[in-house]
């Protein structure tokens, strides 16, 4: 067990950290301008199409919680999907089909804003002289190409442990963790050319969800770790027998927005997305160690987020839940 003042200091935490106002706490330009058309489209919604207005609000589910507006529909959601508040069934929502787009929903004004601004100035510097075009086209095709989400073939397998997060793993180490007690931490480092979306390793409930603000180190430094910028969820693996795995997505020299809309009570499937981390980062996935676990990985291998088997417990093997 972890020593009695640190376990003590972590069960002391809420489980929902209140500080967590949006899935993107650290906001951002971007978000800001997203938040902003919002209340301009919510603005003409109420005055030209009224009709639309009250069939939204008839179809809407949740009360409105702690929620600083009157959201219209879904779109105004985005940002508050780990609040207590509204939500519209799958057969409500008009835009659930943005959901089936090759790229990150949560990254598409980024997208928009910033591909297309990108796109405009090779455009412009291409009326210039044409050789000019080439350099801000390839940014926009970079940042194309950050925000895809290519379909997964999730492993269903009872025990098997899915890589939280595309990219390479930097370490992998045994330690003693305050909450969980005997551990192994993966650490993996993802480069801007990765899939940039992470995925739960391990079937299971999120009990807690806790942000901590801080620096903007090189997410290969080992000290960006314990510096950066992270959030970190624990789940309630019923492969584990209720026991407790932690992921945290950690903020990099350019990585500096964390998404995550998973809160305390969500179900998560294994390999089922639940954030992800803007320009390049870090992902720490925190296990049980015990006699009942292997590991399917090694240091320097590349792995894929829900694809890649990592570790596995084996189900033979029972799982002392007093460890």
């Amino acid at each position: 067990m972890p020593p009695r003042s640190e376990r003590s200091e972590m069960e002391a935490l809420p489980a929902m950290d209140p500080s967590i106002k949006t899935i993107q706490p650290g906001g951002g330009v971007i978000m800001s301008l997203e938040l902003a058309w919002g209340r301009v489209r919510r603005a003409y919604l109420r005055r030209f199409h009224p009709r639309y207005v009250a069939r939204m609000a008839d179809r809407r589910q949740g009360e409105r919680g702690d929620l600083g507006f009157d959201p219209v529909d879904s779109r105004d959601m985005k940002y508050y999907r780990n609040q207590g508040s509204y939500w519209w069934a799958d057969a409500d929502d008009p835009f659930l089909w943005r959901d089936a787009l090759p790229f990150l929903r949560v990254g598409l004004a980024e997208l928009l804003i910033l591909g297309g601004a990108f796109v405009l100035l090779s455009v412009l510097l291409g009326l210039i002289w044409w050789p000019l075009f080439l350099p801000p086209l390839c940014v926009a095709v970079l940042i194309v190409f950050f925000f895809r989400s290519p379909r997964r073939a999730i492993l269903d397998e009872v025990g098997a442990v899915v890589a939280p997060a595309d990219g390479r793993l930097l370490e992998i180490v045994r330690y003693h963790d305050p909450v969980i007690g005997p551990a192994i931490r993966f650490c993996i480092s993802l480069s801007v050319f990765n899939v940039h979306a992470n995925r739960v390793s391990l079937p299971g409930r999120v009990v807690a969800v806790r942000y901590r603000r801080g620096k903007f180190l090189n997410a290969l430094l080992p000290r960006s770790a314990r510096e950066n910028e992270n959030l970190d969820i624990e789940l309630e693996s019923g492969d584990l027998d209720g026991r407790i795995i932690r992921i945290r997505q950690i903020t990099g020299q350019f990585a500096r927005r964390i998404v995550c809309w998973a809160r305390v009570d969500d179900v998560f499937a294994r390999g089922e997305m639940y954030g992800m981390i803007k320009l390049g980062s870090r992902t720490e996935l925190v296990i049980p160690d015990d006699e009942s676990l292997s590991i399917a990985s090694k240091v320097g291998q590349k792995v894929s987020a829900g694809a890649t088997i990592i570790a596995r417990y084996q189900s033979e093997v029972s799982i002392d839940s007093d460890v």
